[in-house]
């Protein structure tokens, strides 16, 4: 058996979990999400919590056993709280700014980008050179996000480019004459 299948997830107060016959939907305050379950999985509601066996002894069923239950420990954490990444833009002239469900970047090209935001995706720009990623599910934000930072990656020269707020750029020495 998986060992991060063997930890029940715990469901919080004001979070309501449906087991389907071939789904797990999870409701809460922020949203609802809803994830496919294969066969080879059991789920049971078992008072506050649920819990993840594999339906055989086959390294498939156990592997996904414990996929899945990461899967929906993160499906409860995103309709409690929600995700979020921060991306940094460093550069000279590199901005962003958010309307609506688009997000306008100036990174340095002849050109400005229009980055569309998937349904249940939101960005924020507190600042010119700071972008805010929200949603609840934390597959789609971290998609976005690496979308975002693809435009333009940070260059090993001068760092220039987008990055993740906590993400250390090395710096590499230019070369001497």
């Amino acid at each position: 058996m998986s060992r991060i299948a063997k930890y029940p997830v715990a469901i919080p107060d004001k979070v309501e979990v449906a087991l389907g016959k071939t789904d797990v939907t999870v409701k809460g305050p922020l949203g609802t999400l809803r994830q496919a379950v294969p066969e080879s999985v059991v789920v049971k509601v078992e008072g506050a919590s649920l819990t993840f066996a594999a339906a055989d002894q086959s390294i498939q069923a156990k592997a996904m056993s414990g996929t899945m239950r990461a899967l929906v420990a993160n499906m409860v954490h995103g309709v409690k709280q929600g995700f979020e990444r921060k991306l940094t833009l460093v550069g000279v002239g590199y901005k962003a700014q958010a309307q609506g469900n688009k997000l306008n970047l100036a990174l340095g090209f002849s050109h400005p980008i229009v980055h569309v935001l998937p349904e249940g995706v939101k960005a924020e720009t507190p600042t010119q050179t700071e972008i805010v990623i929200k949603g609840v599910d934390r597959q789609k934000v971290g998609q976005v996000a690496a979308e975002i930072r693809a435009y333009k990656s940070p260059e090993p020269y001068k760092g220039k480019g987008v990055r993740y707020s906590d993400e250390k750029v090395t710096i590499k020495e230019t070369k001497k004459k």
